[in-house]
């Protein structure tokens, strides 16, 4: 055994509790605890403490299958999960005239003198899909050309088979941080098929003719050709903000992030009437969490309401 490995075995063999040790409630408490804690020692999310704590408890329950515990020590203890927040914050959600301005001030950043092609402009599309037809930001990322149907005129189509969530690179079998998956809450081999309006259609066209395709057939690509990383498009995102927003709004929640701008289509979607179950086919989402997520999103409903009891009140 490599002297390397051999250390790092003799450190676990000292640190890792035993079997025994895990059946008190006493040894798994701290380790529920320390489930609320990043590294350095901040607090993190409600819901990463939830799916640590989801992680930990099939880790007891397969324990429990081999026989090594006698029940799942977690049953045991009373510690409550932190409340987690699943509405989108209505702040966040930009209108139809703010995600355009939005898309033309992309097109300025790092923009080079005489004609030449910045970074925005070489993502602006990308950006474009996550407000057009609320693409998540890892679905935008792995849009290929053979996904597209971009007719001269009307609408178009996507049709998405996968996704290039971005992970750290010990957790994925190829060693790169960009893993190509299947659909978020979809099987492996479903896909989902998004009419994309004349505007996106235009977009995604004027984009291909001016930056042409990956070998892979990927639309969108970093100057080098690799896999566009979140860090490269979250700061032209912010630069963007500064150029398209007004110092309070920069200063405010209002996409502080690309991801609000699937928030923003989402929410435009229903509060424009179409029907719950077509905006969660489009959106990739369970309708009853459709409705959960975006509930404070929907806007001018309250006057319907408001006017639906009165009539029944005074029929």
């Amino acid at each position: 055994m490599p002297a390397d490995i051999a250390r790092a075995v003799r450190w676990l063999e000292a640190a890792s509790l035993t079997m025994e040790d895990l059946n008190e409630t006493k040894a798994v408490r701290p380790a529920l605890d320390a489930l609320t804690l990043r590294l350095d020692g901040k607090k993190v999310g409600a819901n990463t403490i939830k799916r640590k704590r989801a992680i930990l408890h099939h880790v007891f329950e397969y324990a429990v299958e081999l026989e090594e515990l006698p029940s799942n020590p977690l049953h045991r203890i009373k510690w409550k999960l932190p409340k987690t927040t699943e509405t989108v914050d209505p702040r966040v959600v930009v209108n139809p005239g703010q995600a355009r301005e939005l898309l033309v001030a992309l097109t300025y950043v790092g923009k080079r003198q005489r004609g030449g092609k910045g970074r925005g402009q070489r993502l602006m599309a990308m950006f474009a899909c996550m407000y057009f037809a609320a693409l998540r930001p890892g679905e935008a990322v792995s849009l290929r050309e053979q996904d597209c149907h971009l007719p001269p005129q009307g609408w178009g189509r996507l049709t998405l088979d996968g996704s290039r969530p971005e992970v750290n690179r010990r957790w994925t079998d190829t060693g790169d941080a960009h893993e190509l998956r299947g659909l978020k809450h979809r099987g492996q081999d479903d896909v989902r098929r998004i009419p994309i309006p004349p505007e996106l259609v235009k977009i995604l066209r004027q984009h291909i003719a001016d930056f042409g395709i990956a070998p892979d057939g990927r639309l969108f690509r970093s100057e080098r050709g690799g896999v566009v990383a979140s860090t490269a498009y979250t700061e032209v995102w912010q630069e963007a903000r500064t150029l398209a927003l007004t110092p309070a709004q920069v200063a405010s929640p209002l996409a502080r992030r690309p991801y609000d701008l699937r928030h923003a289509a989402v929410s435009l979607w229903l509060n424009g009437g179409v029907p719950a179950p077509e905006v969660a086919a489009r959106a990739g989402h369970g309708v009853d969490v459709l409705l959960r997520v975006y509930a404070k999103c929907i806007d001018g409903q309250e006057d319907i309401v408001n006017q639906r009891i009165a009539d029944v009140l005074t029929a």
